[in-house]
């Protein structure tokens, strides 16, 4: 009877611990999405890809559905642009990096914000150093940073990419 009732004992402090542990992990992945959000609604600060907030039309290889796009780049990703607001060839964008794509609709309304995010220290971060975020307008996780960008890196890797951005391959 001893040993049932230490064995039951067990289970219940390893059920407290397992559930604590996955609340902590959910409120992170929470709050990781919630930042990059933030992070994504704030404009000041950002240059534009070609020094121009003009919309582009997507490109036939985008995996992303809407017809507009703009992408913006925090000071610190805007030190790897040439003297023409493009991406410099080769490079590897420096931590505290953050490239935001703005994807609209065909009435050029605001649909999802398509975020990278350079923090080595992160842990959400994949084996680049970059955090991936896809949200919506209004705030709704699409996919969660928490995924690493299992959804987005494959289309990020194709040839000509630098550092996972693709714009001077399709917006020379």
């Amino acid at each position: 009877m001893k040993n049932k009732f230490t064995l039951i004992k067990l289970m219940v402090f390893v059920s407290i611990i397992f559930v604590s542990f996955s609340c902590d992990n959910e409120e992170t992945n929470v709050n990781i999405d919630k930042d990059l959000y933030s992070m994504a609604k704030s404009t000041s600060g950002f240059s534009w890809y070609k020094n121009s907030d003009e919309y582009l039309e997507r490109s036939d290889s985008s995996g992303h559905s809407q017809p507009f796009l703009r992408t913006r780049y925090n000071s610190i990703a805007a030190s790897m642009f040439d003297a023409n607001g493009k991406i410099l060839e080769n490079s590897t964008f420096p931590d505290g990096s953050l490239i935001v794509k703005e994807l609209v609709d065909a009435n050029f309304e605001l649909e999802l914000y398509a975020i990278l995010y350079k923090k080595y220290d992160n842990k959400y971060t994949d084996l680049r150093g970059w955090v991936w975020g896809y949200i919506d307008a209004d705030g709704e996780v699409i996919v969660s940073a928490s995924e690493k960008g299992s959804g987005c890196s494959y289309c990020h890797l194709q040839s000509e990419h630098i550092d996972y951005t693709l714009m001077n391959k399709y917006f020379p």
